[in-house]
């Protein structure tokens, strides 16, 4: 008897198995992710004007195309580099268990600032610029943007400050610097 509903369990947990594999093996990646961004987008079109802003700064120069891929490592570096000392700390024994707790969400804040810039530098990408880099250092984010055209105004500025902002929310956005993308 004990012998035929384990059998029994074992053929239910396997056909549920492969019914999820179907399920997900049938189901279109990037129809949550369009979704996602089709709403960001109707919310950004359905905003009025520019943010007025008379601390906002609107910086131009000329840069290489691997220098936002350099500071891109840099920026994984010093984050990989701080993550694998706050991991030490989370092992180390000398720390109660609150102390883990704050670091443990030291932790969790850096991966969350990280994977929130990506998302901002693909969302301002989408906007029609050639890259993008978003840099949150504390309370203050910086972003620099690389564009073909050679004249930006606070307009365009405003409109991804406005963007940052909604995405992130807390942190003060510091500067926007426009830089000229390398002639191919």
């Amino acid at each position: 008897m004990l012998l035929k509903k384990q059998t029994v369990w074992l053929l239910t947990m396997l056909s549920l198995i492969v019914v999820l594999s179907v399920y997900y093996v049938m189901q279109d990646p990037d129809e949550t992710a369009d979704v996602a961004m089709d709403q960001k987008e109707d919310k950004q079109l359905e905003e009025d004007a520019a943010v007025e802003g008379e601390n906002d700064e609107v910086i131009t120069e000329h840069v290489g195309d691997d220098a936002f891929e350099a500071m891109r490592l840099e920026i994984n570096d010093e984050r990989s580099k701080m993550k694998s000392d706050l991991t030490d700390q989370v092992a180390s024994s000398e720390l109660s268990t609150k102390e883990k707790m704050d670091v443990y969400d030291k932790i969790q804040n850096l991966q969350e600032t990280a994977m929130k810039e990506r998302l901002l530098e693909k969302m301002i990408i989408a906007l029609g610029y050639e890259d993008a880099l978003v840099r949150a250092d504390g309370s203050k984010v910086r972003i620099s943007v690389k564009t073909v055209e050679k004249e930006h105004d606070k307009a365009a500025a405003n409109d991804i400050i406005r963007l940052v902002q909604d995405e992130i929310g807390d942190m003060q956005v510091g500067t926007v610097e426009f830089q000229a993308a390398a002639k191919q």
